[in-house]
Order: C-alpha cells, then structure tokens, then sequence
C-alpha cells in the first residue's frame, strides 16, 4: 500500500474505528467466529484500522454455567486460533470477547487479534454481581493481573490489564480496552489507559437494556471520552443472546472527545456495525493545551508500567472520504434545538456582560454608533436588554448615525427605524463635513475634487465616527459600546485605534459574523419584538455586508476583500481553538464544504448562501486568512474588554490567545502550500 492521498482522512491524523454487534449463536465459538469474521471483512473494505466485538462474543453472555464447560472453553481457543489465522487476510486489529482460563482460573476477556497473530488479552477488572448480574460465579476479577502471558494459537501472549496496543503508520495510534463493568466504577481501568497514552479506548460490554438505560451509557461513554481526553468505542451484545429474563439491545456508538460520531439504531434483529474517523491528532493536541491532564499523569502514576505491544496497520491508500459529520459552520451547528440553545447562551452571556460593566461603571449613558449592518444592530439589541434587566429607561442609551461619503439610504433609513424601534434616544451626526476638512488638512487629493478612495479616504471616516462616539461619551457621562465582531478582528477588518477597533466595552467582541446573524434572527423570532421590527430585522438581515466607505454605484463587498465569511469563521476556529495545520484546515473545509447536498444547514439560512465552495477557493481564502491573521495580532493585543461567548475562543490578550505582533505567517503559508494540491 502507497501512502493516502491529500482526500484521505489517515493523512490528517485521523483513524477508522468501528464497532459492531453479529448476531450471536449461543455456546457456538466457531460460528461466532465466522459471524466476526464476516463483519471485519466489511471493516476492512471499508478502510478500518479497529473494530470492537461485544464482551464475551465469541460464546455468547447469556449462557451462564456453560462457560464453564471445558468443550466450550477449547472451542473458544480454537475459534481464536481461526481469528487469528483469518486476520492475515485483513487490516484491522479486531477485538473478540472471550471466556479465557489461567492457572485454574476464568476470565472475562477481551483479545486483540491482528496480522495473524493474538497481540494481547485484556481481564475484565470489576465484575458486577448485583441484580440481574451473577458474574463472579464464573470468573475471577481482572483488577491487579499484571505481567503475565497466556498460550493462545501457539503463541505466547501478553495478559493482564497492563496491556496497551500501538500502531504505527501515517497516523500513530495507541488502544486500550476495557470491559462493560468497568466504564460504571468511580475509577475506570480506561482512564489509567488514556493517562498512559491511549487515545483510543475500546468497551466490549454487555449490558442489558431496560427502560432509561441507553440513555445512561450513553452519557457514560460520552463523559468518559470528555475527561479522558480520548475517543470511547462502544459495543453491547444484542440479536441471538437468550431472553429468559433479559433483553439486549446491540448498543453500539463513538464518542471523541463528549461528541457522539456515530452510533446504530438499537434492537436489530441481525448484524449491525457503524464506523467513524476519530480524530487522533486533535486528542493528542488536547491532551498537551489541557495542563490539568498532565498534572493527571504525574500524580496518578500507574501502579504497574503498560506494556505496549506494537502492530503494523498500513493505511489503505488512495481517496477516502471522511467518516464523520463536519459542521460547515463551527460556530452555528445545523441542529436546530442545539442552535436555539447557542444562540440563547450566547445573546444572555452579551447581555449579563454588558450589564455588569455598566452596573460597575456607574455610566449615566451608552453611547453607540449605528450603521444599519449587522454588527451595530445586534450591539444595540443586547444593549437595550442590558437596560431592561438594570431596570434603566431605554432612554439613557443614546444612539447614533453617522452617515458618511457611502452611506446608503438603506442603511441609514434602516438605523434610524431601528433606534426608533429600540425606544432609545436617537440622533444623527453627518460626518462629511468634517471629514473634508481633515482631508483638506492632509492635503488628500479628495479635498481638490480628485476620485481618490484610498485607505486614507476610508480610516478617516471611520476614525471620525469613533471620535464622536468617545466625545459623547465624555458629553453625556456615559461610555462607548463596540460594534466590532470576533471575524473582523481575526482578519484586521478594523480601523486601529480611533476607529472601530476601540471602545469601553464591546459586547461582540467574542461573536463570529457567522453567529450574529443567527442571534438578530433569534431575537426577530423570540417574540421580544413586534411584527414591524421582526421585518426590520430581516431587512438588514438581507442587506450585503460592506463598509460603505467609498462612494460609487457598486457596493463595497466586505467579502470580496476578506474572503467568505463562512470560511474564515471555519479556519479561525480550526487554528485557534484546536491548532491545526493549514492542510488539514483546508481538508476538513473541503469535506464540509465542497458538495451543498451533502450535510446540513443551519435554520434560517438564505438559500443563496448554501453555496459549494471547491479546493483552489479554500486554498485562496485560507492563504488570506493566515497573512491578514498574522499581520494584525497588534489590533487583537489592544482590544477592549468584552465576554468570551464561544468555547471556540476568543482573541483577548488577557483569555484565549496570546501572540506577539512580530510573528511571521512564513511557516504556516508554506505548510499549506506543500500541502494541498493546486
């Protein structure tokens, strides 16, 4: 095998694990076997590097005294024999439940198999033996067996809950197992695995189900996968077990990191098995930013030092497309309940921020510029719930329009029916004539009549804006709200200093552009408005995003400088909060975003905006993104207060992010250049 492709999730530190539940046939290890066998056929067409079975899967769990019966104990050792044989044939390292004996004892086990050979068997450490449970009638406890090997398939075989397994390859990757009991104790066998190294844990169980109880594992494997810092894959007996007393409903789901990749419909009558790529390289990186995890690992060494068994897994080569679920917008999930919960967090946390500062400040007033674009209507929304929870008039906000060379009567009409429709105080500030006088004073060719609409031109209108705003403030003891947002503050969108970098305290300073709009429509639809601003607020809504700094019959498109937003917000996500490279940014944008009917939307989206975009265009924008991003650090190092909003991060010298000014995009660009294909 080559090595994979750039369209090949192993080449982006990403690893194919499944998990899957045959249907079982009661006391028959060598018709389990072939059942097992025929699902890691399908695992390795499909590009699989794990795949777990269920605990005790080669015999069945349901057979009580049966398991210890020596004609069913041999055919299990040589249903392992056959695995193993079969598994030259294969690539994944598979993972059986089995029933194994050790000097007079019985355990419940689980055995990886890989490459024609049993790499390792792994105890089961905590036995239940309450309720319907009987376990410790059969099997000794796995808790404390170390060091020792076992004979299977005439080999000799690491045995003991000491035992990791590690994976070389493109991706390297490192495995540890448990079984069902043990994810349920206050200190789980998995979480001395991960501490170890493992970012891979594997559960073979058998629970049975009744009424709640799904929802019990699930946030067992999702809380483990969450504090472990780890991917948990989870397989639970299902069709064939005996239904004497109990029901099993072949639970099987992938957890990374609390996130749910993928998991099958329960109470299938036959085979049943699901897959996903699991981000290896992000645990990794997680593991070294959360410092409390290393703190783990020095205060709770292992009593005992693993063992690690190496085994080869080649990588398939070629294309692949990527087994998980991928959100175009990182910062406005397509689910819609997931979206209202967002959007509500994020609108209150703005409010109560703004509120406290307020509160603290003792102001008199707040001061805002309004321009009828997104940004400044959503600043005033949440400044007028500020007051409402302070139990302050609307009044004490006094808001400003302060049109400009390329003001249009849309926005401006639009900003004036919008602090009409927030009850605040309104005015409007025409700042031309002072402008022509500043660039008079400069000496800027405008001011003789010539077409001149250079940066100059620009930053003083918006300096002149943000003069009057800090000047009102002074006027009216009160103090300045920003506008500015999350994404014009990664790109340098923002005029330094006085301009719109600059205020007392700025509310969006934490919300990507992307999720603004979603918080204006959330508001539209809350019911806090009447129908007349819900229209309005569609209306700017609807309106394309621009500057409106220099004059002229085409609009000044923010986007066709900056790039499309909805890349931007995606590649300041993936770099800031998670660190990754350029080229693996560029790989999951292309999966996200290079097929529109492919995956979901969020609710409320324009239908124009739920475009394609292809890899030359990611490639581009990201290029953008990492110079702009580099380039203005000095804007982000001098920014005013204002709350964190989203666990993707913030850009506050004092919270999230930390970067000195002089830093060079030099690395990264090249990085991205080497590689992504043209």
């Amino acid at each position: 095998m080559g090595s994979p492709s750039f369209f090949s999730p192993y080449r982006h530190g990403f690893v194919r694990v499944a998990t899957a539940v045959p249907k079982v046939k009661l006391a028959d290890p060598a018709a389990n076997a072939q059942s097992i066998l025929a699902l890691a056929r399908e695992a390795h067409e499909a590009g699989v590097a794990v795949i777990v079975f269920p605990e005790l899967g080669l015999t069945g769990y349901t057979i009580d005294d049966l398991l210890q019966q020596e004609v069913l104990l041999d055919a299990v050792e040589a249903a392992i024999a056959t695995l193993a044989e079969e598994s030259r044939k294969l690539s994944p390292m598979i993972v059986v439940g089995a029933p194994l004996r050790d000097a007079g004892r019985l355990y419940n086990t689980g055995v990886a198999i890989q490459g024609g050979k049993v790499l390792g068997v792994v105890p089961k450490s905590f036995l239940p033996n309450y309720r319907e449970f009987y376990e410790r009638r059969w099997f000794t406890p796995g808790a404390g067996v170390a060091g020792k090997t076992l004979s299977l398939a005439d080999q000799s075989v690491p045995f003991g809950t000491d035992v990791l397994f590690r994976a070389a390859g493109p991706t390297p990757f490192t495995v540890g197992i448990e079984i069902c009991e043990d994810v349920w104790t206050p200190n789980p066998p998995s979480t001395a695995q991960a501490l170890a190294g493992a970012e891979i844990l594997l559960n073979l169980s058998a629970s049975n189900i009744t009424i709640g109880k799904s929802e019990t594992r699930r946030l067992l494997c999702a809380s483990q996968s969450e504090r472990a810092i780890a991917a948990y894959v989870y397989s639970a007996a299902g069709a064939g077990e005996s239904s004497t007393d109990l029901a099993w409903d072949g639970h099987v789901d992938i957890h990374e990191m609390g996130q749910l990749l993928a998991e099958t419909a329960r109470f299938s009558t036959g085979p049943a098995w699901t897959f996903a790529d699991v981000d290896v390289e992000r645990i990794r990186q997680e593991r070294m930013r959360v410092g409390s995890f290393g703190d783990s690992m020095a205060l709770a060494p292992p009593r005992v030092p693993f063992r690690v068994v190496p085994f080869d897994f080649q990588a398939p080569a070629g294309d692949l497309a990527l087994a998980r679920g991928i959100e175009r917008f990182p910062f406005t999930p397509s689910d819609p309940a997931k979206l209202r919960e967002n959007c509500y967090e994020a609108y209150n946390i703005q409010v109560q921020g703004l509120a406290r500062r307020v509160e603290a400040t003792g102001s008199k007033s707040l001061v805002i510029g309004i321009s009828g674009g997104l940004d400044s209507t959503h600043a005033l929304i949440v400044a007028a719930k500020a007051m409402d929870q302070l139990g302050r008039p609307r009044s004490d906000i006094r808001a400003y329009t302060l049109p400009g060379f390329a003001t249009s009567d849309r926005t401006k009409s639009n900003a004036w029916a919008l602090m009409k429709a927030m009850g605040v105080t309104a005015d409007e500030i025409d700042i031309r004539p002072a402008a022509k006088q500043m660039l008079a004073d400069l000496g800027h060719p405008f001011a003789k009549g010539e077409p001149v609409y250079d940066v100059t031109f620009e930053n003083v209108q918006a300096g002149l804006r943000t003069d009057y705003l800090f000047r009102l403030a002074n006027h009216f003891k009160g103090m300045v709200v920003g506008t500015g947002d999350l994404s014009e503050l990664a790109l340098g969108w923002c005029t330094y200093g006085v301009g719109d970098q600059m205020s007392h305290y700025n509310p969006n300073c934490g919300v990507p552009k992307t999720l603004i709009q979603h918080l204006i429509r959330f508001v539209a639809h809350s019911g806090d408005v009447d129908a007349s601003t819900t229209a309005l607020l569609e209306d700017i809504l609807a309106t394309e995003i621009s500057p409106e700094l220099v004059p002229g019959e085409e609009v000044q498109a923010t986007e066709s400088f900056v790039g499309p937003y909805a890349l931007q917000d995606f590649n300041l996500y993936y770099m800031t909060r998670y660190g990754m490279a350029p080229s693996k940014i560029a790989f999951l944008a292309w999966s996200a975003w290079h097929d529109a009917e492919e995956g979901g939307w969020p609710v409320g989206l324009p239908e124009t905006a739920r475009r394609a975009y292809d890899l030359p265009e990611i490639k581009r924008w990201l290029e953008l993104f990492l110079k702009r991003f580099f380039a203005n650090q000095f804007k982000r190092s001098a920014v005013p207060n204002g709350p964190k909003i989203s666990s993707g991060g913030a850009l506050s010298p004092r919270g999230d992010w930390r970067m000195p000014s002089d830093a060079t995009a030099d690395a990264w660009v090249a990085e991205l250049h080497a590689g992504v294909p043209d």
